[in-house]
């Protein structure tokens, strides 16, 4: 969105128009009220504007749940904004820490900040850019106690603020955002970052995937997923770090949320023999190293070196792993598994795998499967050598 399509989006004719139309459905309706919209005599530039916000708000109730529908958003705020849900335990830490008064320094569409304002904190919300900067504004008027700054981050004076919140932009490629991101990946800089943790406890949020280099010595790294989706990976320092934490994995799942802390990355069990139950940890796990320590209150051993699936004879329950029973070993020769599929009728067919150099979806096709049975297959290397799992959830 660039500044003109802001000024139409917030004159009163395009917030009337936005809030008259219906939830948005699909690309389908769009030529239809296009047409309808401007047999009313409404711009198409304003047009043009609700549309897009419409779409966008059916987009981001994944991430804010029924406020969306009245709030604003940008496409590249939108993807890099943090889930209401993560942002609310976010908010709770800088309340359970008594840190009343919070900067939020690239601040976005506003999420985490109103998450900040829900629970009475006192926020400053700045950002660089001008149309998200005012997107933000939009967004946090139901807050007296949120303020919204147009500045650069490192610019903003922050001598009457307890502590501070960072979300710093991830560097674009062509692909989009980098999934292995550096210290350097990120504006502002990671430098700059820390430079604030040295005046005042900070919460930072980065990519999941960011390099491990760059986290403090002194700090909790809190890897966090949502329903199996690795979102997050936040530095808390000063008060908002936990004695003695320095590893956490934050899973959440409609039955609540869970945890694993550690005071450092947890060692490896032994490698083992399959046994009839495999684990799959969730990737908030797995990313802060903590499968050893899951391992152990399984009773499971590592499939093989490096490959992050765990086995066990006796099934257990854990928020931290997907468990799958074995039910065969297939052969893992490529044509020999499509016969042994074909042969159990298999059409439908989930592809799990670690370690092994294959594209499932490439795969499946390639199998030209028919059937009406459906099925999992888990491909790895067991203590050295390729296997094909036939496996069911449990």
């Amino acid at each position: 969105m660039d500044r003109a399509e802001l000024v139409e989006l917030l004159s009163p004719e395009g917030l009337r128009l936005l809030d008259s139309l219906p939830r948005w459905t699909g690309r389908d309706q769009v030529v239809q009220t296009v047409a309808a919209l401007r047999r009313e005599g409404h711009s198409p530039g304003v047009v043009a504007a609700a549309l897009t916000q419409s779409r966008l708000r059916a987009k981001a109730e994944a991430k804010f749940g029924p406020f969306a529908e009245r709030m604003l958003f940008t496409e590249a705020g939108l993807e890099q904004a943090t889930r209401l849900r993560v942002a609310a335990l976010h908010a709770g830490r800088f309340d359970a820490a008594g840190l009343r008064r919070v900067a939020d320094l690239g601040c976005g569409i506003g999420g985490d900040a109103l998450a900040m304002a829900a629970i009475d904190l006192q926020v400053t919300a700045v950002e660089a850019d001008e149309v998200t900067a005012a997107i933000a504004a939009f967004n946090l008027t139901p807050f007296a106690q949120a303020e919204v700054v147009h500045a650069d981050a490192a610019s903003v004076p922050l001598d009457d603020v307890d502590a501070a919140w960072l979300d710093p932009a991830r560097r674009r490629t062509e692909q989009g955002t980098t999934t292995r991101l550096r210290a350097a990946d990120y504006s502002p800089s990671l430098e700059t970052v820390f430079s604030i943790a040295e005046r005042m406890p900070v919460g930072v949020k980065l990519g999941p995937g960011t390099d491990r280099d760059v986290i403090p010595g002194d700090a909790e790294a809190q890897w966090v997923s949502v329903d199996g989706d690795l979102v997050e990976l936040v530095l808390w320092t000063g008060v908002l770090a936990r004695d003695g934490v320095r590893r956490a994995a934050l899973v959440l799942r409609d039955d609540g949320a869970h945890e694993m802390v550690a005071a450092a990355d947890s060692p490896d069990v032994e490698t083992g023999p399959l046994g009839e139950y495999v684990f799959e940890p969730d990737p908030a796990v797995i990313r802060s190293r903590l499968i050893g320590d899951l391992a152990r209150t399984l009773g499971a051993r590592m499939v093989g070196d490096g490959i992050a699936y765990l086995t066990a004879d006796e099934p257990a329950a854990t928020p931290f792993a997907t468990g799958f029973r074995v039910l065969d070993q297939l052969p893992p020769d490529e044509q020999d598994l499509r016969r042994a599929l074909r042969d159990r009728e298999v059409g439908v067919l989930e592809i799990k795998k670690r370690g092994v150099d294959v594209d499932p979806a490439a795969l499946r096709r390639r199998l030209k499967l028919r059937g009406d049975r459906s099925a999992t297959i888990i491909l790895t290397r067991a203590q050295g050598r390729h296997v094909a799992l036939l496996a069911e959830r449990v």
